[in-house]
């Protein structure tokens, strides 16, 4: 009877130990889904640092305006013209220098005609003192000058033949120029101011 029972308890320690044995693998298992995740990793895109593009950006604008400085010196000219003007009691014509500045052919041409237009001399009175130019042109040794003539700015017989008078010798100085049409309103006149005929165009004698 004590070895039957001794034969069962020696079964039993058998069946126990494969047991424990056939519960390895499953431990494997187990660990092989407890492994650390796979890591992605982002290679950041290269930037380019703002403080250099902006000092660059400046660096250019600085650049672009001493380049603009330095174009704007040079096509900067001077030059001394004679200007007519009448004397108080319109008697004659009477020269005066004065120098102008300008940039190019066009403005000189400008600035001769609105030096006609004033005087720092009260023995000097300007003939074209209150007339308005509207536009001038030049092409091909021709000036053409457009102006409103407003009632204020009309002359007696003798202002208006200075005032003509005082334009061609003002401006047919410059050797380019041939001659000038004078327009009043975009319109060829007769008269500048009823006295005295007006040629279209005046040329150069």
């Amino acid at each position: 009877m004590n070895k039957k029972w001794w034969c069962t308890g020696l079964l039993a320690l058998v069946v126990v130990i494969g047991t424990g044995c056939g519960d390895k693998p499953q431990a494997g298992a187990s660990n092989s889904t407890n492994e650390a995740p796979t890591e992605v990793v982002t290679v950041p895109e290269k930037e380019v640092p703002a403080t250099n593009a902006g000092d660059k950006g400046a660096e250019g604008a600085e650049d672009v305006d001493k380049d603009k400085g330095k174009v704007e010196q040079v096509s900067s000219k001077k030059e001394t013209i004679s200007v007519y003007y009448t004397d108080p009691q319109e008697m004659e014509l009477k020269q005066s220098k004065l120098e102008i500045t300008f940039e190019d052919d066009l403005q000189k041409y400008k600035a001769a005609f609105k030096a006609l237009q004033s005087s720092n001399n009260d023995e000097l009175i300007p003939l074209w003192g209150k007339v308005e130019l509207k536009s001038l042109d030049m092409k091909d040794g021709a000036i053409t000058m457009d102006i409103h003539l407003p009632d204020e700015a009309r002359l007696g017989s003798g202002g208006e033949m200075f005032a003509l008078e005082s334009l061609q010798n003002t401006l047919f100085q410059f050797d380019e120029v041939k001659s000038i049409e004078l327009l009043v309103d975009g319109q060829q006149v007769e008269s500048l101011m009823g006295h005295a005929d007006l040629e279209h165009p005046m040329t150069k004698k």
